[in-house]
Order: C-alpha cells, then sequence, then structure tokens
C-alpha cells in the first residue's frame, strides 16, 4: 500500500523572464509546461494539492493577479496561456531560491499530512535545487520529473538532477505522459 500523501509544487512558472538568459529560458520553459500541467490535471482529478510559489517581484504581496500582471509580456503570454493557477490550487510568494525560505510552505504541507513533493518549474539549478535541499532537510521524499524542471544552461539542469538524486534520494525519472508511473 503506498502510504505517500503528495503536493505537486510547481516553482517560479510565473515569471516576467526580464533577466539576461531570460529569453532562453523563457523558450526552455515553454518545453516542460506540457508535463507540469499533465500532473497538474492528474492532481486535481485526485483532490492532490497543487502549491505555486513564486518570486514576488518586490510586490510583496501574495496577490497572484498583480503579479501575473506584472509578469505578463511577449515572452510569459505562452507560457501563461498554459499554465496559472486555478482557484482551487495554493498559491504562496517566496523572497528568496527555496520555496521553504521564509514561507509558510512547511505549515501548510504539514496542515495537508503530505510527506512527498513533486517538484516543478524554473530554475532547475537554482530555485528547483535549493528547494530540494530544503525539502529533504526537512525529511520530505522528493520526486523532480527530469521533464519539468529546466534551466539556462543544458548542463547546469542535469547537474542539478544528479546532484538531487545523490545528495538528496530524490527520484528523477521522467513523467510518462500516458501513465503517471511516479505516483
Amino acid at each position: 500500500m503506498d502510504n505517500n500523501r503528495y503536493a505537486l509544487i510547481i516553482i517560479d512558472i510565473i515569471n516576467n523572464f526580464d533577466f539576461t538568459h531570460g529569453s532562453t529560458l523563457a523558450k526552455k520553459t515553454l518545453q516542460i509546461v506540457q508535463p507540469i500541467n499533465h500532473l497538474k490535471e492528474h492532481f486535481n482529478t485526485r483532490n492532490w494539492p497543487v502549491i505555486f510559489i513564486n518570486d514576488h517581484y518586490n510586490l510583496w504581496q501574495a496577490n497572484l493577479e498583480k503579479i501575473v500582471t506584472f509578469c505578463r509580456n511577449e515572452k510569459s503570454d505562452p507560457i501563461f496561456k498554459q499554465l496559472l493557477p486555478d482557484d482551487d490550487d495554493y498559491f504562496l510568494i517566496k523572497p528568496k531560491h527555496s520555496a521553504f525560505y521564509g514561507t509558510a510552505l512547511t505549515i501548510l504541507l504539514h496542515q495537508l499530512k503530505v510527506n512527498t513533493l513533486i517538484l516543478t518549474g524554473i530554475a532547475g539549478n537554482i530555485c528547483v535545487l535549493f528547494t530540494a535541499n530544503d525539502a529533504y532537510m526537512r525529511e520530505f521524499k522528493i520526486v523532480v520529473p527530469s521533464n519539468c524542471i529546466t534551466s539556462v544552461d543544458e548542463d547546469d539542469n542535469r547537474y542539478a538532477l544528479v546532484m538531487m538524486k545523490n545528495v538528496l534520494k530524490a527520484s528523477i525519472e521522467p513523467i510518462d505522459m500516458q501513465n503517471l508511473l511516479i505516483l
């Protein structure tokens, strides 16, 4: 019997890509939107929690509409058309790289009785990696589907995945779009 209680964490997908190499990351993000959406649909049909956690862009408000409006541009629109939080999803802001640092995420996960995190989003070598590290330190089981994270540099992304697998004991198998074998 599977004793795992899952939460899907979608990191920094609401982004304006207004930084050096932002255009590159936006293009790569488009490649992971479909598998993340597939996971999100899987979670929604089971009433499992979906948690978007995002930078606040100096707005310092956990106001989804304001952050989306601030981030909306020609680079982000193709992503937003496919993947944004629904009314039943959770939305948190974070002040730094990790989804845990300075946020209510730990308390929320405990309230939801979650013990296994599916980490997705951008950038794999920064915010996803830092979040995975903090999740490991808090003794959560970690799944990081390799086709649901991306970074500006492919080598950095691969290295982050290897670190998460070898050091943080994360499963990094890609999700199968036909059959979600990881869950």
